[in-house]
């Protein structure tokens, strides 16, 4: 039987994908003259309004993928399009979060959530309806005039998020942008970055170190080997949504959690060999 969630993702297979990743190499070359290939042949179809996270080990390439669909970073071989255009620098419709907030202290929440329009040289008032709906949408009405200092730091990555959506961006690339919270705060964000989602509808890549994380909040996640990164396995999540918390503790849950660890724990392995 057909479930709606197995529904859902046939419905993303038939469509174009958002992002064509094909044969992907990224190699850095260091101050002492040295190469470090950080990744090797990456592909990866990503659909529009699909959630994907992406999990392996430190130093894997994970980062550097999410920097090259943004157009932060060129790969050194293979292609990123975006809608069939080839990715060439950082873009209007992609949004970026990352694990530290960095909101300007100088300036008040409101502010901080409208510096993509001044970068853009947008009249902030043209912009500053939607900022404050943003700000209605993760809690935080009635905070637009204080400062990130008077901010926890859930309250300030909510921020960083509303920044992120200002221009409503098709895409939204995530990386580890709750990897420095407790575990508490952490848990609450991926219930609060579901929920936006579910009302944004953007396609997202979330770049996490936690499986239970990426099982959660995931359609699909991709396992990355040991550097230089490649993909192990993409794995489809089929729960159903909204997802909660206590998901976590369902033996249907732990079948993806542990079927990715044990991914990992064999490339862990097979490296050291």
């Amino acid at each position: 039987m057909e479930t709606a969630s197995t529904a859902k993702a046939a419905d993303r297979v038939d469509a174009a994908p958002v992002f064509r990743i094909e044969g992907v190499a990224k190699t850095y070359r260091t101050r002492q003259g040295e190469s470090i290939r950080a990744l090797e042949s990456v592909s990866l179809d990503i659909a529009a309004g699909e959630f994907v996270s992406v999990v392996g080990p430190s130093g894997c390439g994970k980062s550097t993928l999410l920097k090259m669909l943004a157009g932060l970073a060129a790969p050194s071989a293979g292609s990123i399009r975006h809608r069939g255009q080839r990715v060439h620098g950082p873009r209007d419709d992609i949004g970026v979060v990352f694990q530290e907030a960095t909101l300007l202290p100088w300036l008040t929440v409101l502010r901080n959530v409208l510096v993509p329009a001044d970068v853009a040289r947008i009249r902030r008032s043209k912009l500053s309806s939607r900022a404050f709906d943003l700000l209605d949408l993760v809690g935080l009405r009635g905070f637009h005039d204080k400062y990130p200092q008077e901010l926890s730091g859930g309250m300030q990555q909510r921020v960083a998020i509303c920044r992120a959506l200002l221009r409503q961006p098709a895409v939204l690339l995530m990386d580890e942008p709750f990897g420095a919270l407790d575990a508490l705060t952490r848990d609450q964000m991926n219930i609060e970055l579901q929920r936006i989602w579910a009302s944004e509808r953007n396609t997202v890549l979330f770049i996490t170190h936690s499986i239970p994380e990426a099982v959660l909040l995931s359609d699909r996640v991709v396992v990355m080997s040991r550097r230089p990164g490649c993909i192990l396995e993409v794995l489809s999540i089929d729960l159903p949504r909204p997802r909660t918390l206590d998901m976590a503790n369902t033996s249907a849950f732990g079948v993806y959690a542990q079927k990715a660890r044990t991914l990992l724990d064999r490339a862990e392995v097979t490296a050291d060999a």
